[in-house]
């Protein structure tokens, strides 16, 4: 296993920068995703990760070895770590067993081992007996499996995964997803992982690195992502929620004329607030609110709330809310938003 350094690493595109300086240490054994929104610069890290790109500053280090640096640039080849891209890049006139065995080929490894390991990995992947099966006559989720075992038939402890669910419909997305988390318990491999899809992150990373125009904006566990935004731009891409503006003073933060239970520091008179769904419940007196909209979930309704101030506030409720029916609404927990 193998973990990834990030030190001062940047990189610009005709003096455009695309990923400020970063430092990141991603633990061996780790599964990571990369996250934020399209033009964040999360494949751009990824990419000078696999060693596509070159970086304009810093270093990059694969365990003890320094592979791309000011007078240092080792190609993707050479960096001992597994790809699976978006479009799979299978081979059309190969079967899955030689679309699987072309790295193995490559670099002359031995007839039978070839096959002993090509016959490992696609049982790792559940695609045992479709080694001599056209590439064409897979389904999507097939396909993304050939493309995984290719990664993992070469036994390498660096996997990097470029939005790898992305052509995939919902169903096929949770298939793979129960993939993924099996083959990084199973394999114990320093896993990199790009999505926009917060889902998808939440779901099987121990550690979120989420980025906006070519900063990241907090790195940490998914429950602490989750639960504590770093800020408004965090807050408002992981999750549900809306931000809103309190009131502090004499040490309670009040909403709506109502005092709310908080977590983090009030830093000035009027600190950002982060509201979810889960945190707001009907109430016989709280916020006066009007529901303005109801949409069913298939496990509850999310109904829109509107307050006379004017801001809107979404909550999960089991029962469908009628248009222009009062309410009250009790707030349980309140994130404060540093910023």
């Amino acid at each position: 296993m193998t973990t990834i350094i990030l030190d001062d690493l940047g990189k610009s595109f005709d003096g455009v920068p695309a990923i400020q300086p970063t430092n990141l240490a991603l633990q061996s054994g780790s599964f990571t995703a990369l996250l934020g929104p399209s033009g964040c610069g999360k494949t751009t890290l990824l990419r000078l990760i696999a060693g596509f790109e070159r970086p304009s500053t810093g270093t990059i280090q694969l365990g003890h070895r320094l592979v791309a640096g000011p007078h240092v640039s080792v190609p993707p080849e050479r960096r001992s770590l597994g790809i699976v891209f978006q479009s799979y890049a299978l081979w059309p006139h190969m079967d899955v067993a030689a679309n699987v065995a072309y790295p193995l080929l490559a670099r002359g490894v031995a007839k039978a081992e070839i096959a002993m390991r090509v016959a490992r990995a696609l049982a790792m992947v559940s695609l045992t007996g479709l080694g001599s099966r056209s590439v064409d006559a897979l389904s999507g989720g097939q396909r993304q499996r050939v493309a995984l075992a290719r990664c993992l038939v070469t036994g390498t402890d660096i996997i990097l995964l470029d939005e790898p669910l992305a052509n995939l419909d919902v169903h096929l997305r949770a298939e793979m997803l129960d993939v993924f988390a099996r083959l990084h318990r199973d394999t114990g491999a320093t896993i990199v992982f790009v999505t926009h899809d917060q889902a998808e992150a939440l779901a099987l990373a121990d550690r979120i690195v989420v980025l906006d125009r070519g900063t990241v904006q907090q790195s940490g566990a998914p429950e602490q992502i989750y639960a504590e935004p770093a800020n408004a731009m965090v807050a408002g891409f992981v999750g549900r929620g809306v931000i809103v503006r309190g009131l502090y003073s004499d040490g309670q933060v009040t909403f709506a004329g109502q005092a709310v239970p908080t977590r983090g520091q009030a830093g000035s008179a009027t600190p950002m607030l982060l509201l979810r769904p889960e945190h707001l419940t009907l109430a016989e007196t709280g916020i006066a609110a009007t529901i303005a909209t109801t949409r069913y979930t298939g496990a509850a309704y999310d109904a829109t709330a509107r307050l006379a101030s004017g801001e809107s506030l979404l909550l999960s409720t089991p029962q469908r809310m009628a248009p222009g029916a009062r309410v009250h609404l009790a707030v349980s927990d309140a994130w404060i938003v540093p910023g």
